[in-house]
């Protein structure tokens, strides 16, 4: 892809173990692995920086990084989108000649290319140019300008031909567009060529897109095809030797002249004529998800915002809130005040839950999307090893802040209210983590980080919080049931006050609520059962995370 989809928090080194373990299968012994491992890095002169995590990397360095994890199951084509963009001159040189190189070791490298330098121009074997959906010039790249010139469209000497062929597709030298697929359909373009260059390496002419693929393309657009492939066809790229009989089958396709390259590791033909290429995943689904949980376990531990920021957020706010409402729980005069105490813990978790998600989940995704459509993984295996390496983390980040609170708060101690306090607040927390894994997944970042704390407002409203369920008119009191708000809130209200607590000592003259089930009859919460309101936001969980899976899977169809 154009943009370096990689993740942030790995090595190099890790990163490629991880594209090893999921590419290479369990017939490849780890010996084996890292033989391959070492050699791409040497290759892509990545060895120095081998330990260095991805998001200190350079451009360049990022680049290569991306190519070098798709080399690990050594594919005898590969397509590049603008492989060139965002580098300098010298990385922009660095590149190219690797996809060079690659093309020398017996693959067909395909890309397009932004401005190239004239430097650059002249490595591409063969270049394939489109305007308006349809073909102007193919053929090698040295036949460029003595076709134009044909044409009577003449390229300065002191002129990059890739700027003037572009000059040209775009209408700045006059309406040729038509004239030049005209004489690309009548097979003009070899003619420019020069009898050297026609007799050291056959070019194939005969190279088209569909038709629908040409009516599809809107934009001019320049795509070089680096064909250097040791005595091959074009067509039939996955075998180094054609005999007579298969060229005789494929009267289309065109013979290149042999290429001296080394045997290593790195060579198609080493590892794609042994067997048949399987359309299947490499590994199999169980062992996908523990590279998977793995990774994503070590990225979660090393990313500063996402792991030890929420960490300290949890603990200080903890104790700002633990000072604020300091031994209150047991006041029967300060029962208002403690049920504000309750609901804040439970928007807390909420809050803290959700909007980390929102933010993180879309960068995963475009890793995600890289990887699944070149057949790393399966989509399950991503999304169960994602929601597990996520669970311990929120349970401990919820369960440090609710803690604190519980006992700076001066809340009954008692082990079962504590525990029930604290399952209730976690509970809040996943599924809140869900609905933003949902949006995360099904929005951008701009929208989910709007929608996000929108969507919250009437969740908040119905909790039964700021208006007694009692006073919400019928016609919109099944909107409470909705809300898992209303499940986190309640339930974290019957493990303080319900289940039969003593009565409350009273700081003042008069305590009308010194009966908690006053209190909880007050709050339209008297015939309310705690275990329900676990059953619920349980169900909350599951729900919101099966149409996280259904609309991640949408995506991916939409995409493909």
């Amino acid at each position: 892809m154009q943009d370096d989809c990689l993740l942030p928090h790995l090595t190099i080194r890790e990163a490629m173990y991880v594209s090893a373990n999921l590419k290479l299968g369990k017939d490849m012994t780890v010996t084996a692995k890292k033989i391959v491992i070492d050699e791409i890095l040497e290759m892509l002169s990545l060895v120095d920086a081998a330990d260095t995590r991805t998001i200190n990397l350079s451009g360049g360095q990022k680049k290569r990084l991306s190519i070098a994890l798709e080399l690990v199951n050594n594919p005898p084509v590969m397509f590049f989108d603008e492989p060139t963009s965002g580098l300098d001159s010298s990385s922009c040189f660095q590149c190219i000649s690797l996809l060079k190189s690659l093309a020398r070791g017996g693959r067909t490298i395909i890309c397009t290319i932004h401005q190239p330098s004239a430097r650059l121009f002249e490595m591409f074997d063969f270049l394939y140019t489109l305007s308006e959906g349809q073909c102007i010039y193919q053929g090698r790249v040295c036949g460029l300008v003595p076709f134009l010139s044909s044409m009577s469209l003449h390229c300065p000497s002191y002129h990059n031909p890739a700027d003037y062929v572009m000059e040209v597709a775009t209408g700045e030298h006059g309406d040729w567009v038509h004239k030049l697929v005209m004489a690309v359909n009548k097979g003009y373009c070899g003619r420019g060529q020069s009898s050297t260059s026609s007799s050291s390496s056959s070019v194939p002419q005969n190279f088209n897109f569909n038709n629908q693929s040409k009516s599809n393309v809107k934009k001019v657009e320049a795509l070089q095809i680096v064909i250097d492939k040791p005595t091959c066809t074009v067509i039939d790229m996955s075998e180094p030797n054609i005999n007579t009989e298969k060229q005789n089958a494929l009267p289309n396709a065109t013979t290149l002249a042999p290429v001296t390259c080394t045997t290593s590791l790195l060579d198609s033909s080493e590892s794609f004529t042994k067997k048949p290429v399987n359309a299947g995943f490499p590994t199999s689904g169980w062992k996908q998800f523990w590279i998977l949980l793995k990774r994503t376990f070590r990225s979660i531990l090393r990313d500063q915002m996402l792991t030890h920021l929420r960490l300290c957020s949890h603990t200080v706010v903890g104790l700002l809130i633990g000072f604020l409402y300091y031994d209150i729980g047991h006041d029967a005069a300060k029962v208002m005040s403690n049920a504000g105490c309750i609901f804040f813990t439970v928007m807390f978790t909420m809050f803290t839950a959700m909007m980390p998600t929102i933010l993180t989940f879309p960068t995963e995704m475009s890793v995600f999307v890289r990887e699944h459509l070149n057949y790393w993984y399966s989509l399950k295996a991503f999304y169960f090893a994602k929601t597990m390496a996520d669970l311990p983390f929120q349970i401990v980040f919820s369960g440090v802040y609710v803690i604190i609170v519980y006992f700076m708060t001066g809340q009954p101690m008692q082990t079962d209210r504590v525990l029930m306090f604290t399952t209730i607040n976690i509970l809040t927390a996943l599924v809140a983590q869900s609905l933003g894994l949902l949006i995360g997944a099904a929005m951008k970042i701009e929208t989910g980080v709007y929608l996000g704390p929108v969507t919250t407002i009437p969740v908040v409203l119905f909790s039964g919080f700021f208006v007694n369920f009692n006073a919400i008119p019928s016609y919109l009191q099944w909107l409470t049931y909705l809300s898992y708000v209303r499940y986190g809130f309640e339930g974290a209200m019957l493990s303080v006050y319900g289940f039969g607590r003593e009565k409350l000592h009273c700081s003042e003259a008069y305590c009308h609520f010194r009966n908690p089930d006053m209190f909880l009859k007050e709050m339209t919460m008297d015939h309310a059962n705690f275990w329900v309101d676990v059953a619920a936001l349980s169900a909350f969980f599951v729900f919101i995370r099966v149409i996280s899976y259904l609309v991640l899977r949408f995506k991916l169809k939409m995409m493909q």
